[in-house]
């Protein structure tokens, strides 16, 4: 449906004076309101300070350019501060219409405190996470090195060429041996920059039992099948050298059930590591608790004081030692987030990540941390700790259910059994849901009203990660440009799983896992998909509205949506619409755009219409559009 304007206000700097408040700071506040609202005859803003409510008023700057502005200015008084804006209008004078505005939108009953907009005192991601294009490998298919004949095959690889297809089946599923190495990386960094990647994330690098090496058998040394440690130091310093980081991906739910703490705590019910996992008795025959149930997996007991000085608590621990010379590493990813610290009765989760984000900004204050949370992950992103998320229902999912033309290809499972209905994010019941663009755009806010404006700037944005198919396997014909621009113009930060840009295809996270094609860069097809990456790459870097802009939607229906990303320098709207294969899709815009008469088409083949009668957007088939329109103006005061 067309969206007629609604009042609106966001976490960006349009709106809010500071994200990094400190306790006891007076913050400035902004809400706007078409000039088309009924008029108002107050506006406040409801603080909950102590989860009590407080009352400020705002006061109207005026109106410009079809907005009335209001302000207000409140005093923060918790390390995490909830506001709402209430709106007044005095049908009668026992009886006053009472309206509210939150993360959620504009609301004429009681609202949730939960989605509310919030101010966090903890200091906000760097501004490299935020302001780069991440990048993911999985390195032992992305490339290798004239070093990499040198090195032997682990004792439990299963070797293959680089040609090989993969072997989804168990147990090569997790033994299947390409060979790439961190080396490989490095040669490739040329090309990664050409692309436009600002962050590099590694799927961990640590020595362990399968290709994939979430089953690390330490922590305190690089994989010698990926190079060893002086690789690891080639890499990131090469990598800084082109003005790119590299954040690396932790395990802290589970080991490896080779890891030597592991090891040592299973022969010695006395050891010191005994503390660090789950045993259900004293004996060296015991009984532990793992990931899932998969025995090769035991899982971490953050009770443990020792556990916590080892691996998360100060400059010693593991966490530090690669964010410190001469790793260096820029931050990291944390696998499993959502279960860590938990088991049944027990909730540590946030005590684990509090201290860990501690450490890391003691010893690198410029690091980023990030979670892994493949569903729900709002009650954790409070701003307390992680920086941001990879979590797949606030974009992921919602954007395959829209974008999606699923066909029953069959591919093997890890139980060599043959399966023809398309892999949806491990739900039982198989194939992937029928969405609309509408209900994409109920997703996005959904999952994002419960989390403050800093945080969902640094939630990963992926079409598709090393544990899911390719998003392209199953991608309505023509819809990868507009798949990969809502990728790169939505709020968060753009996750390309390397080969997304090869347009590689597979039907769940094994068969996603192919190594990157490197001969084939030069095929006019690929050629093609590459540049729809590198231009979209660029606009994003170029335009700063783009990566912390506000975010309004503009119109929303069944086939299309249009939103705004604005600043006070510049606006952008971005229009995506994926009609059936030649069919013409027009939206009337209800709200008038200053400056469209102007606009500047940035990218794209969708059109977009001025006339006497308003704006109107046309797309013909699946396409997509970015324009660039003049900033908001303010009042003067």
């Amino acid at each position: 449906m067309t969206r007629p304007p609604q009042p609106h206000h966001d976490g960006s700097a349009l709106y809010v004076s500071t994200q990094e408040p400190a306790l006891g700071e007076t913050v400035t506040l902004r809400l706007r309101v078409p000039d088309s609202y009924p008029a108002l005859d107050s506006v406040l803003v409801r603080s909950n300070p102590d989860h009590e409510p407080h009352w400020d008023s705002a006061h109207d700057l005026g109106s410009v350019d079809g907005w009335q502005w209001w302000e207000a200015q409140i005093t923060v008084a918790n390390p995490r501060h909830g506001y709402r804006w209430m709106l007044v209008r005095s049908a009668t004078v026992s009886a006053p219409e009472v309206e509210w505005v939150n993360q959620a939108g504009v609301h004429t009953g009681e609202v949730l405190d939960a989605a509310d907009f919030s101010l966090v005192t903890r200091p906000g991601p760097p501004d490299w996470l935020t302001h780069s294009v991440m990048y993911q490998i999985f390195p032992d298919r992305f490339a290798t090195s004239a070093r990499g004949p040198t090195r032997s095959d682990p004792a439990w690889a299963e070797p293959a060429d680089w040609q090989d297809p993969v072997d989804p089946v168990m147990p090569s599923r997790v033994r299947q041996f390409y060979g790439g190495e961190l080396d490989g990386i490095t040669e490739k960094l040329g090309y990664l920059e050409n692309l436009g990647v600002g962050i590099i994330y590694l799927t961990p690098f640590f020595p362990a039992a399968s290709n994939h090496r979430y089953d690390a058998a330490s922590f305190t040394t690089v994989d010698p099948h990926l190079g060893g440690d002086e690789a690891l130091i080639r890499l990131i310093d090469a990598a800084h050298h082109r003005g790119i980081k590299v954040i690396g991906d932790l395990t802290l739910n589970h080991s490896g059930n080779g890891h030597e703490w592991f090891q040592r705590a299973r022969r010695d019910p006395s050891a010191p590591e005994r503390s660090f996992y789950y045993f259900s008795d004293e004996t060296a025959d015991a009984q532990y608790e793992s990931w899932l149930g998969t025995a090769s997996l035991p899982k971490f007991n953050w009770a443990s004081p020792q556990l916590r000085e080892a691996f998360i608590d100060g400059p010693g621990s593991v966490v530090a030692k690669w964010l410190q010379p001469p790793f260096n590493l820029d931050g990291w990813r944390i696998d499993v987030a959502n279960m860590t610290g938990r088991l049944r009765e027990v909730d540590l989760n946030q005590e684990v990540r509090t201290l860990l984000r501690r450490t890391m900004e003691q010893v690198k204050p410029d690091s980023a941390l990030l979670a892994e949370s493949t569903n729900d992950a709002t009650s954790d992103l409070t701003g307390d700790a992680w920086h941001g998320a990879m979590t797949y229902p606030s974009f992921t999912r919602p954007l395959w259910q829209w974008l999606s033309a699923p066909q029953p290809t069959p591919y093997r499972t890890a139980e060599n059994t043959e399966e023809t209905v398309p892999w949806f994010f491990g739900q039982p019941a198989g194939g992937i849901p029928a969405g609309t663009a509408a209900d994409f755009a109920s997703a996005v806010d959904t999952f994002n009203a419960p989390i403050p404006w800093r945080v969902r700037l640094a939630n990963m944005n992926p079409l598709d990660t090393h544990d899911t198919a390719r998003f392209a396997q199953h991608a309505a014909p023509g819809t990868a440009p507009t798949a990969v621009a809502l990728q790169m113009t939505l709020p968060g930060l753009p996750t390309v799983f390397a080969g997304d840009e090869f347009g590689l295809r597979g039907a769940d996270g094994e068969l996603s896992r192919t190594p990157l094609p490197w001969t084939q860069l030069n095929a006019p097809d690929l050629c093609h998909r590459m540049e729809l990456y590198r231009e979209l790459i660029s606009l994003r870097k170029q335009h700063r509205a783009l990566r912390d802009g506000g975010m309004r939607w503009l119109h929303t229906d069944d086939h299309s949506v249009a939103f705004l990303r604005e600043s006070s320098a510049e606006s952008l709207v971005v229009f995506a619409a994926a009609p059936s294969a030649g069919e013409l899709h027009c939206v009337d815009l209800a709200e008038e755009l200053p400056g469209a008469q102007t606009a500047t088409r940035l990218w794209g083949t969708a059109e977009l219409i001025t006339s006497a009668t308003g704006v109107q957007l046309r797309a013909q088939g699946p396409s997509c559009a970015i324009w660039h329109l003049p900033g908001v103006v303010l009042p003067q005061r």
